[in-house]
């Protein structure tokens, strides 16, 4: 009499929340049982219950971030699982994205899947098409959720309620009634944020001023227990204070401003002031950046000792115009924090223009872009005259020779497509140059010559 062969189950168990999870019997003893129950009832086919635990309490359906689950699915794909039971779908996943993202791994590693009180086996067509119908609606249900859930928000802010978050600095959370409360040793911190700022106009210059005080941003207690201290000041926080209506005594939903339940911290009038200064400072960047020439490095400069973006910016002093590169961090937090800072845009970029005079010049190159473009003319089949190496050479002569032309735009476009990365450091600078730039320029002389 010929053996059965063993079908190892696992039993995958879920509930979305720990609520009466530490009782004798709860949720999930009943759903393991259950799926016990069946397997007993298939033990004649082979089945039979493995001994790991896949339980997840207290974890959302809405996604895979489940350590039970991900447990589960190390073992689907180590192949000790054949089939895998739960009490109904949704225990499994509530998002029909993820679950066929499931299904997919399951049926690769030829693993049945089983809803035992739906009668749903994925190892049947039947089985398939049901499951994908009731995952359909399980999702349209969710939305649905997602949908009310939004609009109680949106009726909550109209009523100037506040709906939950991180309090801004100057506010704590009366946890009680749900509403902002004034922290008034914080608010003195607001008012004095808007009152400089309309004195120096300078985020950054107040960002200084702040930290050299030892003022941090906001420091507050989650639900969970956790302390969140507060940090030290740069531009990008100021913004964010100035342009926060909820310390005018508003709520924002999307669009739209209602009055809020709580206090406010600053009068209409101190608002106003900062934002003319604001939109002062806005104009004046843009009649600079309308003023300034290509920035040649633009995009491909960056810092090496924070490895951030160097953008171009510019000073005028005495009528004459300075331009430079300048670390973002150095942007926000002042050139203290970096040791790079910025550099004389003219210096920079005239080394890199001396690195690329260097590299059309060397017989290496000369050499790889007559092959290319040999090779190019051949793979085309062009209807070109031959080309030469003395003619490649030529060629790249003349396109050195912009550099001594008064053409920005087109600098630019050559140090795009010859200059891969151009990193500075204290120490000096390195360039990086593109292997596919020679290839991109000996098209262009293809393209030339067909004229």
């Amino acid at each position: 009499m010929p053996l059965t062969p063993k079908v190892r189950c696992a039993i995958y168990v879920r509930k979305s929340t720990e609520e009466n999870l530490n009782t004798d019997f709860n949720s999930l003893d009943a759903q393991r049982e259950a799926c016990e129950c069946y397997v007993n009832s298939r033990k004649h086919e082979g089945w039979v219950v493995l001994p790991t635990d896949y339980s997840d309490g207290g974890f959302t359906g809405a996604n895979m971030d489940r350590p039970s689950l991900q447990r589960l699915l190390a073992d689907v794909e180590s192949g000790r699982v054949d089939v895998i039971l739960v009490y109904k779908l949704d225990r499994l996943s509530r998002s029909l994205l993820d679950f066929a993202k499931l299904v997919e791994v399951f049926e690769q590693h030829n693993v049945s899947f089983v809803s035992i009180t739906q009668s749903f086996d994925s190892s049947t067509p039947m089985g398939r098409l049901c499951i994908n119908v009731l995952m359909s609606f399980s999702q349209f249900e969710r939305e649905i959720i997602g949908e009310r859930i939004r609009d109680k928000v949106a009726a909550a802010k109209r009523r100037g309620k506040f709906t939950g978050g991180t309090p801004p600095l100057g506010y704590d959370v009366d946890s009680k009634n749900r509403r902002l409360v004034v922290n008034h040793q914080e608010a003195k911190i607001v008012r004095f944020i808007f009152k400089r700022f309309a004195e120096l106009g300078s985020p950054l210059k107040l960002a200084w001023e702040l930290n050299g005080k030892g003022i941090t941003t906001k420091s507050w207690m989650t639900k969970q227990g956790v302390f969140r201290e507060g940090k030290a000041w740069h531009k990008m926080h100021i913004y964010r204070v100035l342009h926060n209506r909820t310390y005018l005594g508003e709520v924002i939903h999307k669009d739209s401003t209602y009055p809020g339940e709580h206090e406010a911290i600053i009068k209409k009038s101190q608002w106003d002031r900062d934002h003319a200064v604001i939109e002062e400072n806005t104009r004046t960047r843009a009649r600079h950046a309308r003023s300034k020439a290509p920035a040649l490095l633009r995009g491909i400069i960056r810092c090496g000792a924070w490895d951030r973006a160097m953008s171009p910016v510019s000073t005028q002093s005495r009528g004459k115009r300075y331009s430079y590169y300048q670390c973002g961090r150095a942007s926000k937090e002042g050139h203290a924090a970096c040791p790079v800072g910025s550099v004389p845009a003219g210096e920079i970029e005239g080394a890199v223009m001396s690195q690329l005079r260097v590299v059309l010049r060397t017989p290496e190159v000369v050499a790889q872009t007559y092959l290319a473009a040999r090779y190019l003319a051949l793979e085309n089949e062009t209807d070109i005259q031959p080309i030469s190496e003395d003619s490649v050479r030529r060629a790249l002569q003349n396109v050195d020779l912009i550099w001594d032309e008064p053409y920005p735009a087109e600098q630019t476009r050559l140090v795009g497509m010859l200059v891969e990365r151009v990193t500075v450091r204290p120490e000096g600078i390195s360039i990086g140059i593109r292997a596919e730039g020679i290839g991109s320029l000996t098209k262009e002389m293809q393209s030339e010559q067909t004229i």
